[in-house]
């Protein structure tokens, strides 16, 4: 029975790659359809110019400030004991579907070029009223690619609003990718410890950047208190024990909006006062650097000529702060490396070997983003497709660039599309 079950996955696995090589010839036949105009609006960005002076690297450090540990014993305390990863994911009970069995209109969010190698789509219901933002994978997390014994994959969803109209929350989707052929997930709500850790708010912030490097997950905090980033401890979920639409302690325990999990904040890191001050809205990790870095880069208008930043800091490996930001006696986390680039629009980001990936959003909503690679030597290059050789290949929405250093993997999310393709055939595609 297990041969003839692993016989029907290849079989699938097979049809689901022809089924994706098609919808990319679909895509590139559209793409052929822009008009001269928009395919030119991505002028070429040219090569990254490095910043060195303190003067443009003060302003991107961040000062760390971690949530007392008695607040968070003290939540603990009233919520239960905290678990971990595993017992998220032996609560998944969603299915995300194949991209086969998605909409056209769904499939319109893949790339052009190149070819996703795998796809799948958000149930619409489950994902009505939230926007899709950052991913991050167990690849990052641990070096062998695996957390404990599973493969894990975490989407960031987002809800538009304020706190006091109900809105504004964030959650992360706890995918269980061991079998990629029925991948499942379970729901986890980002939220702030308040009052010592008598009870928690919900996270406002649009999560467009997220990385989860050993026990710590990091995320955007754009709009929520003056904070850069949060920190949370993947070894501190706390279960929600009443399905309600509220958020924090309510009569009979504790609520999460609907989600099963909460995730508390244990730390966060808050931008420099004056004029420049980061404000990190893209994250990646980049473990081709020694020590491994997070790399951010900032969301600026393509119709803004003002060049953008991207820089690294390096984590820390110092004894009891696994998952941290390296930090001077200050508690700042000071820039590694920055450049600017004149790629404006930019959105996600990911660097490897020297080389800084860049996806540029659609000019025209609805139409396909850039996708550039860069450095400080050479000529900027972006995918290419369509009779035109048009740039306008990349997915529209995409907000995050996640590589999966042991397969090879980049897996991005766009509309309710998380998909994946290799690294190398974005470097072939590079015209």
């Amino acid at each position: 029975m297990k041969q003839r079950g692993r016989h029907r996955r290849r079989k699938r696995g097979q049809a689901l790659r022809a089924f994706l090589a098609g919808t990319a010839l679909a895509l590139t036949a559209a793409a052929t359809m822009i008009s001269a105009s928009q395919a030119t609006v991505a002028a070429n960005p040219g090569t990254l110019k490095p910043l060195t002076s303190s003067a443009d690297t003060a302003p991107l450090r961040l000062k760390e400030s971690q949530v007392p540990k008695s607040s968070l014993d003290r939540l603990s305390a009233a919520m239960g004991r905290p678990v971990g990863v595993s017992a998220v994911l032996g609560s998944a009970d969603r299915l995300l579907r194949d991209a086969i069995d998605c909409t056209a209109g769904e499939r319109t969010a893949l790339p052009v070029e190149p070819t996703a190698t795998a796809a799948y789509c958000w149930d619409a219901a489950d994902t009505r009223s939230w926007r899709a933002g950052a991913v991050t994978t167990s690849g990052d997390a641990d070096d062998d690619g695996l957390w404990g014994a599973n493969r894990v994959i975490l989407s960031a969803w987002s809800r538009t609003g304020t706190a006091a109209e109900g809105g504004g929350l964030a959650r992360v989707a706890f995918v269980d990718a061991n079998d990629l052929n029925r991948p499942t997930y379970s729901w986890a709500l980002l939220a702030v410890p308040v009052d010592d850790g008598r009870d928690f708010r919900g996270l406002v912030s649009q999560v467009s950047g997220m990385v989860w490097y050993q026990n710590k997950l990091l995320v955007t905090a754009s709009g929520d208190g003056g904070d850069a980033l949060y920190v949370y401890d993947m070894n501190r979920v706390q279960r929600a024990t009443v399905d309600s639409s509220a958020v924090g302690r309510v009569r009979g325990g504790w609520s999460a909006d609907g989600a099963q999990w909460v995730l508390p904040a244990v730390a966060s890191y808050r931008p420099a006062a004056g004029t420049g001050a980061a404000r990190p809205d893209y994250l990646s990790l980049d473990r081709s650097t020694a020590p491994d870095s997070l790399v951010a880069s900032e969301w600026l208008s393509g119709d803004d000529d003002t060049a953008g930043r991207l820089w690294r800091y390096d984590f820390s490996g110092a004894p009891g702060r696994s998952g941290l930001l390296a930090t001077d006696t200050g508690g700042y986390a000071r820039v590694a490396e920055a450049y600017v680039t004149k790629a404006s629009g930019s959105g996600p980001v990911l660097s490897r070997d020297s080389q800084w990936y860049l996806g540029r959003a659609a000019h025209t909503e609805g139409d396909h983003g850039t996708l550039w690679r860069q450095n400080p030597k050479d000529p900027a290059k972006a995918t290419r497709c369509g009779a035109d050789e048009t740039r306008s290949c990349w997915s529209g929405e995409s907000e995050s660039l996640s590589y999966w250093e042991q397969t090879g993997e980049v897996w991005s999310q766009s509309g309710r599309m998380l998909f994946a393709l290799p690294l190398a055939s974005i470097d072939r595609s590079l015209g």
